[in-house]
């Protein structure tokens, strides 16, 4: 059954690309969206891309909402320190999460369960209740200890699903490339999507 309550952790790793489209993916299927964003994320997207996010949740909260027509309520976004969000306990959190772009720094406080901000404490709950956890680093090459703490996540139940698009289906355009991973990750949550077809349909 498809997720209808996600939490999207962006962090400082590159590729924001793959978190804005898998975010515009969301909304159209109209899946809720917890979204949280680190100030590494934020720089990261200002020199990669053209995006210009608001520092204030409660003001890129409007601006998400907007841009993507979502729903009213459909995004909701956490500042780093806010312990009352849903994430924030088992009782409350969505039935699945993806850290995308997931940085080695986030990923290593994930595995050790450091919770020192609201992504790694919601990473934490999604462990401790055995809900979906989806990490998507990008960096090259890996370190060992890199390798590691995959290795620890994936036995806890983590999905580690690297941004390594694919050629099988000829992507024409970077944006080709980028569909790839986020209909990759869709299909690790449930969720229908046409961004790639399935192998052999």
């Amino acid at each position: 059954m498809p997720e209808q309550r996600v939490t999207l952790a962006v962090t400082g790793a590159s590729g924001a690309q793959y978190a804005m489209r898998l975010l515009e993916c969301l909304v159209r299927a109209d899946v809720e969206v917890f979204f949280l964003i680190s100030q590494a994320a934020q720089l990261v997207m200002a020199t990669e891309t053209d995006w210009q996010l608001p520092p204030k949740p409660q003001a890129l909260q409007a601006y998400l909402s907007e841009h993507f027509a979502a729903r009213e309520g459909q995004i909701r976004v956490f500042g780093k320190q806010d312990w009352m969000a849903p994430v924030a306990s088992g009782s409350g959190a969505p039935g699945a999460m993806v850290v995308c772009p997931c940085s080695t720094g986030c990923m290593s406080a994930i595995a050790t369960g450091a919770s020192n901000n609201l992504i790694e404490r919601a990473a934490d709950v999604a462990l401790k209740e055995r809900r979906t956890l989806i990490l998507v680093p990008r960096e090259a090459p890996y370190s060992t200890l890199h390798l590691e703490n995959m290795l620890k996540l994936s036995q806890m139940g983590a999905v580690i699903l690297p941004a390594s698009p694919g050629f099988y289906h000829q992507p024409a355009s970077i944006e080709d490339l980028i569909d790839f991973v986020v209909a990759r990750i869709l299909n690790q949550l449930g969720i229908e999507q046409t961004l790639l077809a399935r192998w052999g349909e």
